[in-house]
């Protein structure tokens, strides 16, 4: 007992109000060892007390909802209306639908007899101009003139050219590169 009434006089010796310097040195060693798996830890609770709160206001307002939507009338009014919205998009969609396709057949069909026009006027040895009204104006003019060649075109160049002598004029005229060495890096 005498070691433990010493003990305990010894701490009395101690004043409360005694320097802190050797908190400062073992916090100073413990910041300087492990700093920063300190400060990711701080970052991590933060950042996981931030989701907490998030999604506990959810939990509460989902709960609040659910025990006031728990009169069968309102739920079946509900599901109803949903019902007939749905079924009024579908409608929409279907009407959609359906006219797409029209649309599509009468192209497909407007292709086909282009074809089919095409094919005869060439088994008849005409060229086909890929538009109906011009070939229908081609079978009423006589055949005299679709097998004359036009003269009133203009010609596309001039009589004396001649792509090798470079007398072409215009913008377009080769010349060879410098003999230098390339200005690579």
């Amino acid at each position: 007992m005498e070691a433990d009434g010493d003990a305990h006089v010894q701490n009395e010796d101690v004043p409360p109000n005694q320097d802190l310097s050797f908190l400062q040195s073992s916090v100073t060693s413990i910041l300087s060892e492990y700093g920063w798996y300190l400060v990711f830890l701080c970052m991590g609770v933060f950042l996981l007390i931030q989701h907490l709160r998030k999604n506990r206001p959810r939990d509460n307002q989902s709960s609040s909802v659910s025990v006031v939507s728990q009169d069968p009338r309102s739920v079946v009014q509900r599901q109803e209306a949903l019902e007939a919205s749905r079924r009024k998009m579908q409608e929409e969609q279907d009407a959609r639908a359906a006219e797409f396709k029209e649309k599509q057949q009468r192209l497909e069909e407007e292709k086909r007899r282009q074809k089919i026009e095409m094919w005869e006027s060439m088994k008849e040895g005409k060229s086909y101009k890929g538009n109906a009204k011009v070939a229908q104006n081609t079978e009423e003019a006589p055949s005299s003139s679709s097998l004359r060649p036009r003269t009133d075109k203009k010609p596309l160049r001039h009589s004396g050219y001649s792509p090798l002598s470079g007398d072409g004029g215009g913008t377009c005229a080769w010349r060879p590169g410098r003999r230098g060495p390339s200005a690579g890096g």
